[in-house]
């Protein structure tokens, strides 16, 4: 399965999100979350999302997804440093939407260009 890393500036919006997703993928998809600075603040620790994804990888890749500007920054940046080998894909996608796609179709068994296609294509799901 393709594992998935939502990072936030909020533990709780993270680690509530993962959970959600997890509900409805199932225990196989690793959802990891990567919420918050060190000290309980509002912001994002590049070392707490580089663990995420290390604990999301299980051999078929990591989406990642995350929820503002500085966040992307942060994964951007540990992205550029070659800590991977391109089996980290950064997706523009909805936070609650695009997660929820990505681990659905994470836990029908699909590769990881159609788990972050269908992470980005949430953006244009119709709630009305």
């Amino acid at each position: 399965m393709v594992g998935i890393v939502l990072v936030s500036h909020s533990l709780e919006l993270a680690r509530g999100l993962a959970s959600l997703a997890s509900q409805l993928a199932g225990s196989e998809v690793r959802i990891e979350h990567a919420g918050g600075a060190p000290d309980g603040s509002l912001g994002t620790s590049g070392d707490a999302v580089w663990s995420a994804i290390q604990r999301a990888e299980c051999g078929q890749g990591v989406v990642v997804l995350a929820d503002l500007g500085s966040s992307v920054l942060t994964v951007r940046h540990l992205l550029e440093e070659g800590h991977v080998n391109g089996s980290v894909r950064l997706v523009d996608a909805p936070f609650v939407e695009g997660a929820v796609a990505a681990a659905v179709t994470s836990s029908a068994g699909q590769d990881l260009e159609d788990v972050a296609r269908a992470a980005e294509e949430a953006r244009g799901a119709s709630k009305l």
